[in-house]
């Protein structure tokens, strides 16, 4: 079978690939990047379905606009208000998912061989589906606190990119926050080299203990003049309330979101009406913030679990910034006493242990790091999450 050239350039998950090796009986996995389904507030979602049939069937049940179900793009307006972003329900559509979002950017802006800067690592899923698009992904390095805006300018000059992505907040999979100082720096570039951003943000309600992160970049841009339309910010349910929902939104400049619309037209026709018509009702409800409260509790448990799981029983065997939100760990093998230092190697040693984690070089466009891994804390409970790292310690 002749199979269109752009698929040249893309294979399939690392991820999924693995989780072929998951159905082990007893394995503990660190691998996912899902939430915990126990997190899900399954009653709140019942009555918020329940009502969406009862007030409005024929608006949850039947084909709707391809730009979102109006009750939930007013109600993603009031919830990204309250996060410091003034947007109209006109001025955002909703997508499958955010993962839709990235998808039609790639649609809409990129032409083979146009080149895009992505944070080193970044989410896997962009980097192929960019590269589906024949666009040149390009690594801009980060460290604990994101990317580093000198070494992003540079690149900006040099490749004059169509568009910059980036996940500022708790990032997928460094865990790392880009810095306030740094947040106004890269709208700065923005304007000053009149490049796009594109800022992905999945992940910034789930900070732990009360330490929340700076303002998303969308937020920042009414101190940087010049700088909101050249912004495109994406956010996702799936993360805070259930990833079943698919439910998405992007927010950017009206060009852009209308030829978005057009693209998405042609792909699904519009999200599910009876998904956003239950997280319409959902997020009226009010019941969005103790929900939040409760993962966030859970989460950051999680996260300082692991963290003094892998300081006590790999020590100077790895290297890693303790996350203050989002899912994942990003670590780093040092080699130290002899011990592996390839992540490769290590995860299907980990294998037989009965422990998965995801190795770290696949979420580099380019010059992988083969000591790096990724690990989440999200599905497993604490005493899973220490048993696990002991078993991983034995793997060493």
């Amino acid at each position: 079978m002749q199979f269109a050239s752009r698929l040249d350039n893309v294979e399939t998950s690392a991820i999924r690939e693995l989780f072929k090796l998951l159905g082990k009986p007893g394995i503990i996995s660190f691998a996912g990047g899902f939430p915990d389904s126990a997190m899900f507030d399954v009653e709140g979602l019942a009555e918020a379905s329940r009502l969406a049939l009862e007030q409005e069937p024929g608006g949850a049940l039947q084909y709707g606009a391809t730009e979102g179900y109006d009750p939930l793009r007013q109600q993603l307006s009031a919830f990204m208000k309250a996060k410091g972003v003034a947007v109209d329900p006109s001025g955002l559509i909703v997508t499958t998912g955010s993962q839709q979002a990235l998808d039609l950017l790639g649609k809409t802006l990129v032409s083979p061989g146009d080149k895009v800067i992505v944070e080193g690592p970044t989410f896997l899923a962009t980097i192929q589906c960019f590269r589906l698009y024949g666009a040149q992904v390009v690594s801009a390095p980060i460290d604990a606190s994101g990317v580093k805006v000198d070494e992003l300018e540079q690149l900006i000059t040099e490749h004059k990119p169509k568009f910059v992505y980036l996940i500022p907040t708790f990032g997928n999979p460094s865990g790392a926050t880009l810095t306030l100082e740094r947040r106004k720096k890269v709208l700065e570039l923005a304007v000053k080299h009149n490049t796009l951003v594109v800022e992905d943000d999945p992940y910034g309600d789930l900070y732990f203990g009360g330490n929340a992160p700076p303002p998303s970049l969308m937020s920042l841009t009414d101190q940087v003049p010049g700088s909101r339309d050249l912004v495109v910010h994406c956010g996702s349910l799936s993360k805070v309330l259930s990833p079943g929902l698919r439910i998405g939104w992007m927010i950017g400049p009206a060009e852009l979101l209308a030829k978005a619309t057009m693209c998405k037209q042609f792909s699904d026709a519009h999200t599910s009406t009876f998904a956003q018509a239950t997280a319409a009702q959902y997020l009226k409800s009010g019941r969005m913030p103790a929900t939040l409260a409760t993962v966030r509790e859970v989460y950051g448990q999680r996260a300082q679990a692991m963290g003094a799981a892998l300081k006590r029983e790999l020590g100077d065997a790895i290297e890693f910034t303790q996350p203050g939100g989002g899912l994942f760990f990003w670590a780093r093998l040092t080699g130290a006493g002899g011990r592996i230092a390839d992540a490769n190697v290590f995860a299907k040693r980990a294998i037989e242990k009965l422990v998965a984690f995801v190795p770290g070089a696949p979420f580099f466009a380019e010059k992988p790091d083969l000591a790096t891994l990724r690990l989440s804390f999200a599905t497993a409970n604490v005493e899973k999450i220490e048993e696990g790292i002991a078993r991983l310690a034995q793997a060493l």
